[in-house]
């Protein structure tokens, strides 16, 4: 048989190697089988016309040739409470800011100095944007954001601890679970050693969103005299233990039930783990894609650059931080943000932090901008680069950080 014609038997296959994997990792082969399965079909077509020699080069080419997660600023590092060293990036606003080759090539570009101060000439500095990530992922996941803005404001990129660049978090290597708050804390460190004054812009995805929440229950008056505007982007306030993942009921009961220890137990065998990812890759991929994504015509280099972020976090940090999302509630932090314009962002497909946790904060924030993305997944500052950037801008204007001719 060719290795085009071999279709959903080399699907059969690869699921069952997944599957193997988990077997070995505990007793969660059924219920995380319900998630493969739906992964599998996603790729079961492509695999019926597609060679496996040739989709792994297609992913060798998307690699190399992909500007995504290219561009790079002043570096520097801020020192958490317990000693782990977060790695930031700076990309200052203004006449000296024109981006490298690099970053113009992914759509970024110099504007000259188009630098405001908010609030007139009161302000005590130019306003800062700090970008926060999500979980698996890393600053680089805001690339279309970053490119838009570059020149025309300072922004602040930073990878959350054990992911990206930031070293893995020490409290963690000592046994010391990891909750919201820890991340809540580093944020608090980022922002005193990369914009230790002047009005600030918060804009969180995700788990980046939570911890800007943790941040306000922390520090409510960093945000009454700082904060100049916030930006949730497809997060949540809390309740994400009842988020079905867009499975049925039993489905879903029984990866709850299971997954903790399965992770526990995957992240004890990282080297096997990883290994798995490597010989699994399509059905990696096709579950990156569904629970990424929320439209069937996504760039494929996008989708790939969305791989590569995701499998950078190693499965013992995956394990580490997945327990802090039950026991998340920040709800009661909220009102902290009532004061300052704020915009609230989702697609309205994703199936991670689905859109009606959006709607909640918005309950919860009246005078907030809801707005929910149509044909968009939970990585919707990828899917839907320039909405996202357009509503970003808009609430840069309307508090004079950008000029309105901006992004």
């Amino acid at each position: 048989m060719s290795e085009t014609g071999a279709g959903a038997g080399d699907v059969a296959a690869t699921a069952a190697v997944a599957a193997a994997g988990w077997r070995r990792a505990g007793f969660a082969g059924a219920a995380i089988g319900v998630l493969a399965a739906g992964a599998a079909a996603g790729v079961a077509v492509e695999r019926l016309t597609v060679g496996r020699g040739m989709r792994k080069k297609a992913r060798l080419a998307l690699d190399a040739s992909g500007p995504y997660g290219s561009l790079r600023g002043r570096p520097g590092r801020a020192v958490a409470d317990d000693g782990t060293e977060l790695y930031y990036e700076v990309d200052e606003a203004g006449p000296d800011a024109a981006p490298d080759p690099a970053g113009a090539a992914a759509g970024g570009g110099g504007t000259g100095p188009r630098r405001r101060r908010l609030f007139g000439g009161k302000a005590p500095g130019p306003v800062t944007v700090v970008f926060s990530h999500g979980y698996c992922l890393n600053q680089d996941s805001w690339h279309f954001q970053r490119a838009a803005l570059r020149g025309l404001v300072r922004t602040v990129h930073w990878d959350q601890r054990s992911h990206g660049r930031s070293e893995r978090g020490r409290a963690q290597a000592e046994g010391v679970p990891l909750g919201i708050d820890q991340l809540g804390r580093d944020l608090k460190a980022v922002i005193d050693a990369a914009a230790p004054e002047g009005p600030l812009v918060l804009v969180g995805h995700s788990m980046g969103g939570m911890t800007m929440m943790a941040l306000a229950d922390r520090h409510p008056e960093l945000i009454r005299d700082r904060v100049a505007a916030v930006a949730f982007v497809g997060t949540s306030g809390g309740k994400l233990g009842e988020v079905n993942f867009g499975l049925p009921v039993a489905g879903v009961n029984a990866v709850r039930r299971v997954l903790p220890g399965v992770l526990r137990a995957l992240g004890s065998q990282t080297e096997l783990v990883e290994r798995g990812r490597r010989a699994t890759a399509d059905l990696f991929a096709g579950l990156v894609k569904r629970y990424s994504f929320g439209s069937r015509d996504v760039d494929p280099a996008v989708s790939r650059f969305a791989e590569r972020l995701i499998e950078s976090t190693p499965i013992d940090v995956v394990a580490e931080f997945y327990p802090a999302f039950t026991e998340h509630d920040k709800s009661g932090a909220l009102p902290a943000f009532r004061d300052v314009p704020v915009l609230i962002l989702a697609g309205d497909k994703d199936l991670v932090t689905p859109s009606s946790h959006s709607e909640a904060i918005a309950d919860l924030l009246p005078d907030a901008e809801l707005v929910i993305v149509p044909d968009a997944g939970h990585l919707v500052m990828l899917e839907h680069p320039q909405t996202v950037t357009d509503r970003l801008a808009d609430l840069l204007v309307r508090i004079g950080a950008v000029p309105a001719e901006g992004p």
